[in-house]
């Protein structure tokens, strides 16, 4: 087990990386759908820039540290095989699942797009990019506070957390749209 913390940290270093894909991917689909409004050249100018960074971000970047963090993740699981009886590492087992589930998505949708497929709206873009910083949140107090969690309270504060992310995103879709108005 000489070897255990070197595993952890991989596994630390690739979970903050796939997440930064998944931060900021969505990002640049919201981007690149409004670019799509846009008249050309700009339009065509901005959506295969985009693209570039799309591309480069997911399958450079992404992609691959969604599978190394998966597969260090495993490995501790096989060091530490007690964990799997733990309720807090079943609950996080299945933040995992949906978080590899919001990755899949991530990926067609990213797909369509660099196809020139728009499916979605900005708005949509802007609560999905969200729904990784749910699961990180969730995934973090798991992780720290294992089973001394209060698991009500718990459940509360999440659904507290998502009706105030959608507030600020209405919120910030209103002061946008003032904003757009002016100019």
């Amino acid at each position: 087990m000489e070897y255990y913390f070197y595993i952890k940290s991989l596994h630390i270093i690739f979970v903050v990386t796939w997440f930064a894909g998944l931060f900021y991917t969505p990002r640049l689909f919201i981007y690149f759908i409004e670019a799509s409004k846009k008249k050309n050249p700009d339009k065509n100018i901005l959506m295969e820039q985009f693209k570039i960074m799309i591309y480069r971000l997911w399958y450079i970047i992404t992609w691959p540290s969604s599978i190394l963090a998966t597969v260090f993740g495993v490995w501790l699981l096989i060091l530490v095989p007690q964990w799997i009886g733990e309720s807090w590492m079943i609950v996080k087992l299945g933040f995992v699942v949906i978080l590899i589930f919001y990755h899949l998505k991530t990926h067609f949708i990213q797909k369509d797009l660099r196809s020139d497929i728009i499916k979605y709206s900005s708005n949509f873009m802007r609560i999905w990019n969200e729904g990784s910083t749910l699961v990180l949140f969730s995934v973090v107090f798991l992780v720290s506070l294992k089973n001394s969690i209060n698991w009500t309270y718990s459940i509360i504060s999440l659904i507290c957390f998502v009706i105030i992310i959608l507030i600020f995103t209405k919120l910030y879709k209103k002061i946008r749209e003032k904003h757009d108005k002016k100019i």
